[in-house]
This record gives C-alpha cells, sequence and structure tokens, in this order.
C-alpha cells in the first residue's frame, strides 16, 4: 500500500519536470520560425529591391533609348525635308527613292510614337534609323551627281545658244548685207536749162543749172519689194559735201555706225528679182557751180553701193 502510494506521488513529479522542457521546446521552434521568416522576408525584400532597380534600370535605359532615336530621327528627318524642298524637280530613279525614305520615316514615326514599345522594338527602331540616315546619304549623294550634270547640259546649251545665236545674227546679217542694192551704169550729167525750158548738157561750171545723177538698181533676189531709200553724196571741187536745206540735206548712219552727211535722199519702188532702170535724182543748187571735179557716192542700208564723178571746167 504505501509501495503504491509512492508510485502514484513519483509521477506527478515526472510530468511537472517534463512541462518546462516542452515549453522551452515550443519556445526554441517559434524563435527558430520567426528567424526563418524574418530572414525569409529579408531576402523576399532584398530580392524585390534588386528586381525593382533592374525594372527602373530598364525603363531608364528604354526611356535614355527612345531619347536618342528621337533625336537620330528627327536630325535625318531634317536633312530629308531640306533635300525634298529644295529638289522639287527629280528624275524618276530619285522620286521612287524619296518615297521609300518617305515610309521608312512613317514606320520609325510610329514605332517612336508608341509609350509601351518594349526594348526589341527600340532596337528594330534604331535599325531603321540607321537604314533610314544611308538612303539620306545615298540619296544626296544622287542629287550631287544630278546637279553636276544638270550644270554641265546648262554649260552646254549656253554654248549652243551662243552658237546659235551667233549664226543667227551671221545669217541676218548676210541677209542684211545681200538686200542692199547695188548701184549700176552711173554717170552724172551738168544740164543748162535755157530760156525755153529746153535740156542740153555743158561741161561749163558757169552754165550749169542742174546736175543730173542717172543710175540703174540692178537685180537682187533678196531684198524684198517695195519702197527703199537712197542717200546721195555729193563732193564738190573743195572736198566739202554740197547740202541745202532746199534738197532735204542730213545725216545718215552707216553700217559701221558712224554719222556721215549726205546731201539728198530719194525712195525708189523695188520689186523683187527685177532691176530698176534709169533712176534720175536732179540737184539744184543756189549759185554757182565751182570748176572741177564732182564725186558723186550712192548709198544703200549704211553701204556705199556706187560712184561717179564728172568735171566743170
Amino acid at each position: 500500500m504505501s509501495q503504491f502510494n509512492q508510485t502514484g506521488a513519483e509521477k506527478p513529479n515526472e510530468e511537472r519536470r517534463k512541462t518546462p522542457i516542452i515549453y522551452w521546446a515550443v519556445i526554441i521552434l517559434l524563435l527558430i520560425g520567426c528567424i526563418f521568416l524574418f530572414y525569409k522576408n529579408n531576402r523576399d525584400k532584398q530580392s524585390f529591391d534588386q528586381n525593382s532597380k533592374e525594372l527602373m534600370a530598364k525603363l531608364d535605359s528604354v526611356k535614355t533609348d527612345r531619347a536618342s532615336l528621337q533625336s537620330d530621327f528627327d536630325a535625318a528627318s531634317a536633312k530629308i525635308d531640306q533635300l525634298v524642298s529644295s529638289n522639287a524637280k527629280l528624275d524618276s530613279n530619285l522620286q521612287k527613292d524619296q518615297n521609300e525614305i518617305i515610309a521608312l520615316q512613317k514606320k520609325i514615326r510610329s514605332m517612336l510614337g508608341n509609350s509601351k514599345a518594349t526594348a526589341a522594338e527600340m532596337k528594330k527602331a534604331r535599325e531603321m534609323i540607321n537604314t533610314l540616315t544611308d538612303k539620306t546619304t545615298q540619296y544626296e549623294a544622287r542629287i550631287a551627281e544630278l546637279e553636276k550634270e544638270n550644270l554641265v547640259l546648262t554649260n552646254k546649251n549656253i554654248v549652243l545658244t551662243k552658237d546659235r545665236d551667233s549664226a543667227v545674227t551671221q545669217n541676218i546679217n548676210m541677209k542684211r548685207i545681200g538686200s542692199v542694192l547695188h548701184a549700176s551704169n552711173m554717170r552724172m550729167e551738168p544740164i543748162h536749162v535755157k530760156k525755153n525750158g529746153k535740156e542740153i548738157e555743158t561741161s561749163k561750171a558757169k552754165k550749169v543749172d542742174v546736175l543730173r545723177i542717172k543710175f540703174d538698181i540692178d537685180e537682187n533676189r533678196i531684198a524684198e519689194s517695195g519702197n527703199k531709200k537712197i542717200y546721195i553724196r555729193m563732193v564738190g571741187p573743195d572736198g566739202n559735201i554740197l547740202k541745202s536745206d532746199a534738197n532735204g540735206s542730213g545725216l545718215m548712219t552707216t553700217a559701221k555706225g558712224d554719222q556721215i552727211s549726205y546731201s539728198i535722199q530719194r525712195e525708189i519702188a523695188l520689186i523683187k528679182e527685177q532691176p530698176v532702170k534709169d533712176v534720175v535724182v536732179d540737184w539744184h543748187q543756189e549759185g554757182d557751180y565751182p570748176k572741177g571735179s564732182y564725186l558723186i557716192e550712192v548709198f544703200s542700208e549704211g553701204y556705199k553701193v556706187g560712184s561717179a564723178s564728172v568735171n566743170l571746167r
């Protein structure tokens, strides 16, 4: 009986000794769990922070790349716009290149305008911008080549134009010279008019009343039909030109551009390719005719076309 009681009393004591151990074991396990959770949370936080930094770095990189791409694209586009605006007239090949460049610009602009574009898309945009830059360089080189060719053609055209103008001028001058009338069979008759009106030739200066100039106009195949002016210069024995207002004396311009005096002018009716026979021009002078040799010169279109002389004694 006493033994039983002793055994029964020992069991509660053992249980009481085990209870603190269990508590401590639980506490240790809880501490270990807390430490594990703290460590895990700290590691997850570090991993999250690291991932966040990498993500932000990627976003910054994409943003930087986008800005760089936009800058390069703007520079290439400005160059293209300048080339296009200054070269409105393009050949067919250059027009094709321009269309391709404009289409490429449109694609790049669309990609850069996408705010959600990925790094891969930005890389693709970079490749397209590089292609655009190369095409712009080729386009500019082709324009320079065309401008050089145009300059050569322009110089050739200037030379051809000068040659043409020279030939036209030469033809005009040849036609003008060819249209100059030629006087032939020139003679001069000193005329004395009697009281009864009868005219007779004389060689005596004191009897001369009229100096009558006669000549023919030869056939001309170039000169057009119509009235043509003939200018006559009469040079007296003293070497001076005979002039008078009554005879319509004045100045004429020679083919060389010089201004010279003429004594009298007449208009003749010319028919193309037909001669004009016996053109008569009378010179009436106030006062006596000095003795000596008189020279007669006939001008047409500024050229001297005939001459004759007579001596009065």
